[in-house]
């Protein structure tokens, strides 16, 4: 167990390793390479889909929030500094956790070490919340029927789930990358209707993903019992493009799916 400093943010409860995820992120190579993304320097306004999915998110005000696959915190100190109740980031990297308790000033937050791919309602003190969200992390998780069907039972009617994932698009490809034909430039998409593990080279060797069709996400999310309120496949907008053109061949492509849904 990892703890932080009383008023500088707590990783609280004992870790419980059932053997399901991968946990890549605390392996040094990846997480030294992951640490150089914008996203992971300036935080949500690193990201590129940020400002679309904030537009998906309800108010913060006085929510119970739920953040799964947290990494370092940057959304668990937004939602804290728009008036959310509490805040609990639940993340299976230890050294993601400590980095996340470090940053934290709020005693309204709480860092729990868990792996989505096996948690439990019982692993949370207080297992009601009012929005639940995830950032690019369930592309990762083996089983997503089962965390859906446990995201639902943590919220009351009602309650929000929102998350990103990488796009089906971007995930379904054997060898994902960019094939140069004449100058050019063409996003290979193959395999996608075989839904399953893709192993790809991305910061280190033998990073796991699980490929799934927009189908599959979306029909477990209708099967664990929610309604769906909006869809993005989100790619850089144009003057996003225009303000830093290092995104231009990201217009080929959506790369992340962004999902906005409630408790029925």
């Amino acid at each position: 167990m990892v703890r932080g400093c009383i008023g500088e943010g707590t990783v609280v409860g004992a870790w419980k390793d059932r053997g399901v995820t991968q946990n890549i992120y605390d392996d040094e190579a990846f997480l030294a390479g992951y640490s150089t993304l914008d996203r992971s320097v300036h935080g949500l306004d690193g990201a590129l889909e940020w400002p679309t999915i904030r537009s998906m998110l309800p108010s913060m005000d006085d929510l119970r929030v739920l953040d799964l696959g947290c990494g370092f915190g940057w959304f668990c100190r937004w939602a804290a500094t728009q008036g959310a109740r509490s805040v609990v980031g639940v993340d299976v990297s230890e050294k993601m956790l400590e980095q996340a308790a470090a940053d934290t000033k709020s005693a309204a937050i709480n860092y729990r070490r868990l792996d989505l791919d096996s948690m439990l309602v019982s692993d949370l003190d207080d297992p009601t919340f009012d929005l639940v969200y995830s950032s690019l992390t369930l592309h990762y998780l083996t089983d997503l029927p089962r965390l859906f069907a446990t995201v639902a039972a943590l919220l009351p009617s009602g309650g929000h789930f929102v998350f990103s994932a990488e796009h089906p698009i971007f995930t379904a490809s054997r060898n994902p990358g960019f094939i140069e034909n004449d100058g050019s430039r063409t996003w290979p998409v193959d395999n996608y209707m075989n839904e399953g593990v893709r192993t790809t080279n991305w910061f280190a060797d033998g990073v796991r993903k699980q490929h799934r069709t927009i189908a599959g996400y979306l029909n477990a999310l209708l099967a664990a019992g929610f309604t769906l309120t909006r869809l993005e496949e989100f790619g850089p907008t144009e003057q996003q493009v225009a303000d830093d053109p290092r995104w231009v061949d990201e217009r080929h492509r959506p790369n992340f799916l962004l999902v906005a849904a409630q408790r029925t």
